[in-house]
């Protein structure tokens, strides 16, 4: 058998070998391109790895696109949005008494500051620190106060759990925004007692202010009746000094009392009474 090839053959196969190559090219040159491109997702900054360590010469890449060295380098991406964190714990107050405590956390990793986050702690920083942080404060700040200070001072013992949470973060590159106790409850038993002491408390309130509404009204009413006798004495006095003045005419006029007739006739015609003998005039007076 012959060994010999057609010319076209070899032409053929050679343009094979081209095409084959030439696809190989665009497949190496399009994985270079997408290794070199990296888009960082809206709210997120992307912590450069180089070799799979963190490249902390160059500050987290913000969202958007970026060129990067084809597979020497990638990136992680961190969501730096405000995130939530609820934990429910139970502590025991300085009292002994135990206290089931909720408290929620608003936070988010520092922009500037999410590739020292990774290094340091990774991806799972929630349960790693934040968790941990807010257990062991929350255990702190109750065994400070008795079962009744924890609601009677509600704003101090927040401020206390809130300042120490924000503390612990900070040192982990993780800004807290708002920090809330969203629950405090107590042992069925203790419930019960401050409930039966507030009620006491009230009726205790409703009688002072019931003696005090009694005291006031009798004060009222001894004012009133004071009101009252100066009023009559002082009209007593009056018509005393009215006779008084009367008195006094009639002894130095004997006309003062026909004066005074005259004064209070109302307009009338005299009454004539009498029985044919001498007639007796009667000027009306008014009372």
């Amino acid at each position: 058998m012959s060994r010999y090839q057609s010319p076209s053959v070899s032409v053929n196969k050679g343009a094979a070998r081209g095409v084959a190559i030439g696809i190989i090219a665009l497949i190496a040159i399009g994985l270079v391109a997408y290794s070199a491109v990296q888009i960082v997702d809206a709210g997120h900054r992307g912590v450069l790895l180089r070799w799979n360590a963190v490249d902390t010469s160059v500050p987290p890449l913000e969202e958007g696109l970026h060129f990067v060295m084809p597979f020497a380098d990638s990136v992680v991406q961190m969501e730096i949005r405000t995130l939530k964190y609820v934990k429910s714990t139970t502590s025991a107050s300085k009292d002994l008494q135990t206290v089931s405590t909720a408290v929620t956390v608003n936070y988010h990793p520092s922009p500037e500051s999410v590739h020292s986050l990774f290094q340091s702690v990774g991806l799972d920083y929630e349960n790693r620190i934040i968790q941990p942080a807010v257990e062991e404060v929350v255990k702190q700040v109750t065994a400070n106060y008795n079962a009744e200070e924890l609601i009677t001072k509600r704003p101090l013992v927040k401020a206390d759990i809130e300042r120490e949470i924000t503390t612990r973060l900070n040192n982990f590159n993780i800004a807290t925004e708002v920090i809330s106790i969203t629950d405090f409850q107590f042992s069925p038993l203790f419930a019960a007692a401050i409930e039966s002491k507030v009620e006491a408390e009230q009726r205790a309130l409703k009688a002072e202010n019931d003696l005090l509404r009694i005291e006031v009204e009798a004060r009222q009413q001894e004012q009133q009746a004071q009101g009252e006798a100066a009023a009559n004495i002082a009209k007593a006095s009056g018509e005393a000094e009215a006779i008084r003045i009367i008195n006094d005419a009639l002894a130095q006029n004997p006309n003062y009392l026909e004066w005074l007739k005259t004064q209070a006739w109302d307009g009338q015609l005299p009454l004539v009474v009498g029985d044919g003998g001498t007639p007796f005039i009667q000027i009306p007076i008014s009372p």
